[in-house]
């Protein structure tokens, strides 16, 4: 058993009551092998765990635990990966789906077991992810500032038309888009909200950030893949009619944007510790997730 590991954390998506059942079989396994369990407050109340575990809330509990198990999908992966790099912790994540694709919490519920044994043992696989920083700046003030995984999307608001955006990467001015909004994203994100816009599938080894306009005015305006070395500058740009635009963090959090706001992104320093089942490739992960054809045999 690694000396590193002495509390797991566990977090399950709000409400989901198909994990409900795991949840005190998982705090018992953790007790018997030394390890202290800590459960995220709401996870507590949905296992209907007493006064003799303890719980702690979602946003403290990276400070409180040495590794963090999430039963939920990517969206509540994504929640603690973010709050991971706020924190400043170099905390890894297990994480087993119940959710939809999941391509961050691979690990099915029979490979739960043993992919925590294995990260209890210090033998599991653990993939260290490239996570961005961003923030938004209003003349001389910082609005928000946020260490993220996936992406950040500049949209227009439910009632707008389209929107324009001038993007600079580095020190070179790219292009003025006009379009429904703008992703950045890192290679892990490139399977989100990147893949349905048409944006590439980068390899997660890959040093490399995408920038995907959503819906383009002008055909020619495609997906760009740059070094992940290179800072994003994002300025929305004013039209007529004071059109709405946003930007979101990881589908976390986000704010409505002004013309001549100052969104800027770049490489964190970072990066999210993910532990991933040992038996599949990334290819592997991709075949079943997106039901590539494979060939058919009878």
């Amino acid at each position: 058993m690694s000396d590193m590991i002495k509390r797991v954390g566990i977090v399950a998506k709000s409400g989901l009551v198909a994990a409900a059942p795991h949840l005190l079989e998982i705090a018992a396994w953790l007790k018997r092998r030394g390890v202290e369990p800590v459960f995220e407050t709401a996870t507590a109340a949905l296992a209907g765990a007493g006064a003799e575990w303890t719980a702690v809330p979602k946003d403290g509990l990276a400070e409180s635990v040495d590794l963090i198990l999430v039963l939920a999908g990517d969206g509540t992966l994504l929640g603690m990966a973010d709050r991971i790099a706020q924190a400043g912790r170099d905390v890894p994540i297990l994480g087993v789906n119940f959710g939809g694709l999941g391509f961050l919490t691979e690990i099915t519920l029979p490979e739960l077991y043993p992919s925590l044994a294995s990260a209890l043992e210090g033998t599991a696989t653990i993939d260290e992810r490239l996570m961005l920083r961003s923030s938004v700046r209003r003349g001389n003030e910082v609005l928000i500032d946020r260490v993220l995984l996936n992406d950040v999307v500049i949209t227009r608001g439910p009632l707008s038309r389209i929107i324009d955006l001038s993007v600079s990467v580095g020190h070179h001015f790219v292009a003025r888009f006009t379009s429904d909004g703008l992703i950045i994203a890192t290679p892990t994100g490139s399977t989100a909200y990147n893949l349905s816009a048409g944006g590439p599938i980068v390899h997660p080894a890959v040093d490399a950030l995408v920038l995907t306009p959503i819906a383009p005015h002008i055909l020619t305006n495609r997906p760009v893949v740059f070094p992940a070395s290179e800072e994003v500058r994002v300025q929305p740009l004013a039209r007529d009619g004071g059109d709405e635009m946003y930007v979101t963090f990881d589908g976390q959090v986000g704010l409505r944007l002004q013309p001549d706001d100052v969104v800027t992104i770049c490489r964190a320093e970072h990066r999210v510790r993910l532990i991933r089942a040992s038996t599949r490739t990334y290819f592997e992960v991709l075949r079943r997730k997106l039901g590539w054809a494979e060939r058919i045999h009878g």
